[in-house]
């Protein structure tokens, strides 16, 4: 195993084990150097103060570069933080993207999402069909809707 492996290894251990101090020495220089789920990772760390003073900006740009990598839930995360105006300007339509291409990837919650925002009119065109087919696709009972 390389360094690199090691270091992801180590740093993606130390997050899930709420080390953020030592997740964030380890998985920072994989983000900067591009590695998808180091800056998701960092991200989360920086959005959400863990191990770190929270950095919105570094936030955003580290969840931004894992999602456009392919990366589901920094697509999910980006998603959410474009919805709510979260480390970001409130962008609605973008979110729907996000959560468009994070359920192409199979993320359930994304699908859902996205169903709620057909529903509700959030950044797209209020459609109830497509708003019970995304909720259905989800695998959410919808008869109540």
């Amino acid at each position: 195993m390389s360094d690199y492996e090691m270091d992801l290894v180590s740093g993606i251990a130390a997050f899930e084990s709420k080390q953020f101090s030592q997740a964030m020495r380890l998985l920072s220089p994989l983000a900067e150097s591009g590695e998808p789920e180091a800056q998701f990772r960092v991200a989360v760390m920086c959005q959400n103060g863990l191990g770190v003073v929270v950095n919105a900006g570094r936030a955003l740009a580290c969840m931004r570069a894992a999602a456009e990598s392919g990366h589901a839930l920094a697509q999910h995360g980006l998603g959410v933080m474009l919805l709510f105006g979260e480390c970001a300007e409130k962008a609605e339509p973008e979110a729907a993207n996000w959560f468009r291409r994070a359920a192409d990837q199979g993320l359930v919650g994304s699908l859902s999402t996205l169903a709620m925002m057909y529903e509700q009119g959030l950044g797209v065109k209020q459609v109830a069909d497509m708003a019970r087919r995304l909720y259905e696709g989800a695998g959410v009972h919808t008869e109540a809707r």
